[in-house]
């Protein structure tokens, strides 16, 4: 297993991480996960999950736990120290970053979530909580499932969603999960005998 990381995200002030496929069982991923992102300098027994209904509610967090938050699918905070995390399998792992406020926010938008606009829900949850301005946020789009191996294009989606809130600096890796089943997990691909994926988001 790597942490993979993006350019546009490789800033001071911040952490962040995607996970690749691990060589390990199944039933040890979540252990082979932690250790992992812990040791890439990510406090994970304070993290906080997103449940993940495939929804589009977005919520601010104040204190790592180390829990899961109910029904939602996006996390926000501006505390250092917590990682967010959100786990994913071919849906798209969304990173916000406002550079001017010091705050996160870390989306899991896969076809229901894209549908619901899960991009504005969050990009809302930042304005209202932290008088974030679109304009100033970074958006980060990770590996995700995209045509020709799935009938929806919901990365094109994803950004025209982005844009539409006014984010004017929007970044896509690209990359495909379902065409690189040596290094990424595809629920699709895979007939839903798969691990998954975590996406990391923290501010130092």
């Amino acid at each position: 297993m790597e942490i993979e990381t993006f350019p546009a995200l490789q800033l001071a002030g911040l952490r962040h991480g995607f996970s690749t496929r691990s060589a390990g069982p199944l039933e040890k991923l979540d252990d082979d996960l932690n250790a992992a992102f812990t040791a890439a300098g990510f406090p994970m027994v304070d993290a906080v999950h997103a449940e993940q209904p495939h929804g589009h509610r977005a919520q601010a967090v104040y204190t790592p736990l180390g829990i899961r938050v109910p029904d939602v699918d996006a996390l926000a905070t501006s505390v250092p120290g917590l990682p967010l995390v959100v786990r994913v399998a071919d849906c798209g792992p969304v990173y916000f970053y406002d550079p001017v406020q010091q705050v996160i926010a870390l989306a899991h938008s896969g076809r229901k979530g894209t549908e619901g606009n899960i991009v504005h829900a969050t990009m809302a949850c930042l304005r209202d909580t932290y008088a974030t301005d679109p304009e100033n946020v970074i958006v980060q789009l990770g590996p995700c499932i995209r045509p020709p191996h799935y009938e929806v294009d919901f990365a094109a989606e994803i950004e025209r969603q982005a844009r539409a809130c006014g984010v004017r600096h929007y970044h896509d890796c690209g990359k495909c999960t379902a065409s690189h089943l040596d290094r990424y997990y595809s629920y699709r691909a895979e007939k839903g005998k798969t691990g998954r994926m975590w996406a990391v988001f923290m501010i130092l």
